[in-house]
């Protein structure tokens, strides 16, 4: 046979599932290369963004609880905490009843308001623990000052046993307003506006 009798093809590709290209096994570690990449996209970035998302949310709940905190006006029932007692110095005796407080911010001076009703003995302790004593209240006297009395929501008007002392420590300690309702000397009712600049 002569060269004229076969003619040249030429070469063809074989298709491609027929072992052309890369052997199955480099396409495999390729796959594996894939998956493990973008697994690394998706921690990398997803990740981050989820937890800033959650900050985000937990960070929103907190600022709309503190503003509801600083809308608020007026005392609210329950204890202040041992740090704010502590800061404003406002030692109020394990027997008091119907403790109410409030707590106000600003750049000249911060401000916790209380009141609340003790024994005879627990008035004591309380002038003592705050600096001061029963014979530094001065019958009649209202201590707590007009703006003080509006913030709070008090009311000191007549037909009712003041009395009433101002206690005032070294800056930046604060200065406590003390005025007792000594309607009921076994009860008395003691109201405390405690100042302290920042």
């Amino acid at each position: 046979m002569n060269a004229a009798e076969h003619p040249v093809v030429p070469r063809q590709s074989p298709p491609p599932d027929e072992g052309g290209g890369r052997p199955p096994q480099d396409r495999r570690r390729t796959i594996r290369r894939r998956l493990i990449t973008a697994t690394i996209i998706v921690l990398l970035i997803g990740v981050p963004a989820g937890y800033l998302l959650i900050s985000a949310g937990q960070s929103r709940r907190s600022g709309q609880d503190k503003a509801a905190e600083a809308a608020a006006q007026g005392l609210r029932e329950g204890w202040p905490s041992r740090m704010l007692r502590r800061i404003f110095e406002v030692p109020i005796p394990r027997d008091a009843v119907e403790v109410e407080y409030y707590e106000t911010n600003n750049w000249k001076a911060s401000r916790m308001y209380v009141q609340f009703r003790t024994t005879s003995n627990g008035l004591d302790r309380f002038l003592t623990q705050v600096g001061t004593g029963r014979a530094a209240l001065t019958a009649g006297k209202v201590t707590v000052g007009a703006r003080d009395t509006k913030i709070a929501g008090w009311y000191f008007g007549d037909g009712v046993v003041w009395a009433g002392t101002t206690h005032t420590n070294k800056d930046p300690r604060p200065t406590q307003d003390i005025t007792v309702d000594m309607s009921d000397p076994m009860s008395p009712v003691v109201y405390v506006v405690s100042a302290a600049t920042p």
